[in-house]
């Protein structure tokens, strides 16, 4: 822990509260079902107060009934939150509204769930600060470029004119944080912050909040599943299981000497960074050499090209069979882009793509249909990449019949009913729809869907960024059971170099499109030769 959080910790019990949560108890309407079960702690000023628990443990629906914004299918059915000497739960909605932004601020998981997708980015911001404060149009403006420049944007003077879907997931999630820290609240409500950013800029965020809670007082309820996280910034944890509070501990306290098993458990789901893969594949099944991908910049009423954004510049690298390579790096690094050209997804400005010797950079989309049996993807997000309304059995069976695998119905399912079990899930699954399944249990099904064809490559774009450690923990242990049983090979993109000495063989390291690093994973994490990669791995939250 830094020396300022130790200070903070020392005096603690002199610091004011913030917000005191006591017997909150949350049920489903109607059945009465419950889901929190008497949960209470309390928030000082100037204190970040960690709430860590797997999902559906209750901790975003506790954050939820904190701000009152719970949804109609649940309801408080007793306790209280106090802000200061007011009870939230006895204000009027106008009332509440006056404490939501002002004085009690929130950061939501999904950002661009959470963005208007029609506004520009810089003018929802505004509207908060002309709704809450009294700065004119042209001082909001400039407010927002400073909030901007505070959580790391590049170019802040420009972003403010983007739509949310013209940024990166990490900048969504800082835009989000800057919306939350725009009124300069007292208690800020951070639901997993951190979960879409890049270690860099988790860092930096971290730091951000840290100090805000120092120099403003703020007091922070951080709802996070990532310990490293935790300990990095905690001064106090609570662990919540099953809608209840089962520990609650000084931040030092809980990490030398956990009371309950469950704690041991988060604790120990954290990958193992001293431990690596071994071995190299001597016959390459996917080479990319000297890979360019170029998107035009174009400007004028005309929409003329003035240039190129250069996302993947020269790049080289192989995968043998039945090997990993990780490809880490930050958001706008290209490794996306790489995946997608890899794919066929993005058309490749230069270089060349072969795979099983067979170049593939240049195919038309019926000359890529025998490869896309070969080559699967998971995506970072399972839950948008399947189609709401589809069963999971016949999500599973859609690849089998639309790449022309001569199955009969009955060989179809008997496959889907033996995929299922192979993620370690119930055949039975197979009528239900994505919604009614966890994060975890959606990944699952995402592997399944690609595991259908019998691919020889699966490129992994973030398949476990948004996941609790414990079930981040099975995923890669799955991952791996595959590979090991199939022979299969991984590009396993990602910017979590925490979990690359148990799943990655190889490395390599992206910045602005090119590849600054590449080697064994032990060699390239022990003894690292570029500052950036340096930076990345100084970046890492850990608990010792």
């Amino acid at each position: 822990m830094s020396e300022s959080a130790m200070s903070s910790v020392v005096d603690a019990e002199a610091r004011v509260t913030k917000l005191a949560v006591s017997d909150l108890s949350v049920a489903l309407t109607g059945s009465g079902a419950p889901i929190l079960k008497e949960v209470g702690f309390h928030l000082r000023a100037g204190e970040v107060y960690a709430l860590v628990g797997e999902s559906g443990s209750g901790k975003s629906i506790t954050s939820l009934a904190i701000m009152r914004l719970l949804p109609d299918a649940l309801q408080v059915t007793g306790g209280d939150v106090q802000y200061g000497d007011r009870s939230l739960f006895a204000l009027t909605e106008q009332e509440m509204q006056e404490y939501r932004g002002r004085r009690i601020a929130m950061i939501f998981q999904d950002a661009l769930t959470s963005l208007n997708p029609v506004q520009r980015v810089g003018a929802q911001i505004e509207e908060t600060l002309m709704r809450h404060t009294s700065l004119s149009g042209a001082e909001a403006r400039k407010r927002v470029v400073q909030l901007f420049e505070e959580v790391g944007l590049p170019e802040p003077d420009k972003r403010l004119d983007f739509f949310p879907h013209q940024l990166s997931g990490g900048q969504q999630q800082r835009v989000m944080i800057a919306m939350a820290l725009a009124c300069e609240p007292e208690v800020l409500v951070a639901d997993e912050p951190t979960t879409a950013l890049d270690v860099t800029i988790q860092l930096q965020v971290l730091d951000l909040i840290r100090e805000l809670a120092k120099k403003r007082d703020l007091g922070v309820l951080l709802i996070t599943h990532d310990m490293g996280v935790v300990r990095n910034i905690a001064h106090r944890v609570g662990v919540m299981y099953q809608g209840e509070i089962i520990e609650e501990a000084e931040v030092d306290q809980f990490f030398h000497n956990p009371q309950e098993a469950y704690s041991q458990k988060l604790i120990d789901s954290l990958p193992d960074m001293t431990h690596y893969m071994h071995g190299t594949a001597d016959d390459p099944l996917l080479e990319v050499k000297d890979l360019e991908v170029h998107f035009p910049i174009r400007r004028g009423v005309l929409q003329r090209i003035k240039g190129y954004t250069k996302a993947v510049d020269g790049i080289s690298f192989s995968i043998g069979r039945g090997e990993t390579l990780a490809l880490v790096g930050e958001s706008g690094s290209g490794k996306s882009t790489t995946g997608r050209a890899i794919l066929n997804l993005e058309p490749a400005t230069a270089g060349e793509i072969r795979f099983k010797g067979d170049a593939i950079q240049a195919l038309k989309r019926r000359e890529m249909l025998p490869y896309r049996k070969q080559i699967q993807v998971i995506f970072q997000s399972p839950f948008s990449s399947m189609n709401p309304r589809m069963t999971i059995g016949h999500i599973l069976e859609e690849g089998m019949v639309s790449l022309g695998l001569q199955l009969t119905a009955a060989e179809r399912s008997e496959r889907v009913a033996s995929l299922l079990s192979r993620v370690r899930l119930e055949p039975e699954f197979r009528h239900r729809y994505p919604h009614e399944f966890s994060g975890g249990q959606r990944q699952r099904i995402a592997i399944a869907r690609a595991l259908a064809v019998d691919p020889e490559l699966i490129i992994c774009d973030e398949p476990t960024s948004a996941l609790d450690v414990s079930i981040r923990a099975e995923v890669l242990e799955l991952l791996l059971d595959l590979q090991r049983e199939f022979g299969v090979s991984y590009l396993f993109i990602t910017h979590d170099l925490s979990i690359v000495p148990h799943l990655a063989h190889r490395l390599a390291v992206m910045q602005d499109g090119r590849i600054v690093e590449q080697g064994s994973a032990e060699s390239v994490l022990t003894d690292p030769q570029h500052p950036y990669t340096r930076a990345l791995l100084e970046s890492v939250p850990r608990i010792d």
